[in-house]
């Protein structure tokens, strides 16, 4: 291992002077990333829909001694998220925004297969092409890490729509890295199992389901927004430096069956 490599691993994983974008901020484990990337240093770009959630993550920030600005927006509108980038410096993008309609296969139509596709697979790609744009007018690379799911890595059930999602999302990271490593832009997931978020409180609150998913994870139990977003910050920063085209599982064993 160089010597650049282990200062990288024991103190060079600041991101002091850059600045990271993190799409769905306001809460849950787009905001938890948010808030682990102003503690390296990052100047951070909170995108989301709700202005008030988006607000309590800055407030949260600026408890740290960081800064942030908070950018109203739907990441499934291609021009609106082109305008919020248009002019500003992207070092890191985070792809947090994510939907699931748990479904069975007699349940899905076309409008619900749009509304989770046109925000894990569509915003990603899209917002990740407005990124990439900006790290090539500083030329100095960058990182981008989108939120997966252990789903992208196995199947699930009444997760039609949503593993075909999470799979089309690593999909698309590892022929992103392929096509931008050239240009010093690496490419990867984090990729966690069930956490508490507003997300998935509905289905987690159901005895039955509760029980099968700590039954599946050999932990034993759930995962926290804060260790996913450690992940996420480790992919973001330079402590990661050669890795690219990668998903880090974040899964507590699940998908070691």
């Amino acid at each position: 291992m160089t010597t650049g490599a282990v200062d990288a691993l024991v103190g060079g994983a600041s991101l002091a002077g850059k600045h990271a974008w993190v799409t769905g901020a306001g809460s849950g484990i787009g905001r938890a990333s948010a808030i682990a990337l102003c503690r390296l240093g990052a100047a951070v770009h909170l995108v989301g829909r709700t202005s008030e959630s988006l607000q309590e993550t800055a407030r949260q920030i600026a408890e740290y001694g960081g800064t942030a600005s908070v950018h109203v927006g739907d990441v499934t509108e291609v021009s609106l998220v082109a305008s919020l980038m248009n002019g500003q410096r992207v070092d890191v993008l985070v792809n947090s925004a994510g939907r699931n309609i748990a479904q069975r296969l007699d349940d899905i139509t076309p409008q619900t297969y749009a509304a989770v596709m046109n925000v894990n697979v569509a915003a990603a790609l899209f917002v990740t092409q407005q990124a990439v744009a900006r790290m090539r007018e500083h030329g100095e690379g960058g990182s981008i890490v989108s939120i997966g799911s252990q789903m992208g890595h196995v199947g699930g059930p009444q997760r039609t729509l949503y593993c075909a999602s999470k799979w089309a999302l690593e999909g698309m990271t590892k022929a992103l890295a392929l096509e931008l490593a050239g240009e010093g832009i690496r490419v990867n997931t984090v990729a966690p199992t069930f956490v508490e978020t507003d997300l998935t409180a509905r289905s987690l609150a159901k005895p039955e389901f509760r029980d099968w998913v700590l039954g599946e994870i050999p932990l034993r139990r759930l995962g926290t927004v804060e260790e996913v977003a450690a992940a996420v910050a480790y992919l973001a920063s330079p402590a990661s430096s050669l890795t690219t085209g990668s998903s880090l599982l974040v899964d507590g064993g699940w998908t070691a069956h």
